[in-house]
């Protein structure tokens, strides 16, 4: 399956000047950003797995950067993190890389060196950097296994609908247009149309109906598809 073109960043920061410039700035590089204030609502948003990179600062409210990153490794979430403080010392960087950290910048930053260390952890990391698990609500993607279950129970999926689905709960909480989704799932095959996209998100939904999940996928008439929870719109 190919992959959507623009990676996706959540930014995690108590400071809104720091999360707005941030939020504008790597949109202007070509990624989907998502923004979170405190740590909890951080947490919330990063264990879903549908994130390439987490910029995280550690001084959040609610909980601090390194609890946040602590448990992300607990659960076995390896999106890559990098830690963002205006703590420069040695013991401090230590700590965070100790965790599970990928990297740390210390504030202030140039915005482009920011960017640098973004794409830098992105190639590190490869296009099968975000090969754990999806979570969204009771739903899990399995992305080795090529698995879906809901509450513990399998959905059964064929080839096709796992690579849709997978496209739509990786970016939960994004409206994905129809024609991200061709490029996506369908990539360059020919007489391929917008109205195929239809067919098989309605088999989708079927299927995740049967098993009481079908409201996570929604129609944004005129724009395309998302896939949310009701915990997810909170923080979104």
């Amino acid at each position: 399956m190919m992959s959507l073109v623009n990676p996706r960043v959540l930014v995690v920061d108590d400071e809104p000047g720091v999360r707005k410039a941030l939020q504008r700035g790597l949109r202007a590089e070509g990624m989907d950003v998502v923004t979170a204030a405190d740590g909890p609502t951080g947490l919330q948003l990063a264990r879903t797995g549908t994130f390439d990179v987490v910029l995280l600062d550690i001084m959040l409210p609610g909980l601090s950067g390194y609890r946040v990153l602590e448990r992300l490794r607990a659960e076995n979430v390896v999106t890559p993190v990098l830690l963002v403080s205006a703590k420069d010392g040695e013991v401090d960087q230590a700590d965070g890389l100790d965790l599970g950290a990928d990297g740390y910048l210390v504030k202030p930053f140039s915005f482009v060196v920011l960017v640098a260390q973004v794409r830098a952890t992105l190639r590190r990391a490869g296009p099968d950097a975000s090969r754990g698990a999806l979570k969204l609500g009771a739903l899990e993607i399995d992305r080795a296994l090529r698995q879906v279950r809901w509450d513990g129970a399998e959905v059964p999926l064929s080839p096709r609908e796992f690579a849709l689905l997978e496209v739509l709960v990786g970016r939960a909480g994004t409206v994905v247009t129809k024609d991200e989704l061709l490029r996506a799932v369908w990539g360059e095959e020919q007489a391929v149309t917008r109205n195929l996209v239809e067919v098989y998100v309605g088999y989708v939904r079927r299927k995740l109906d049967a098993v009481g999940a079908g409201s996570l996928l929604r129609t944004v008439r005129g724009h395309g598809y998302l896939a949310s929870d009701a915990q997810l719109d909170e923080v979104l």
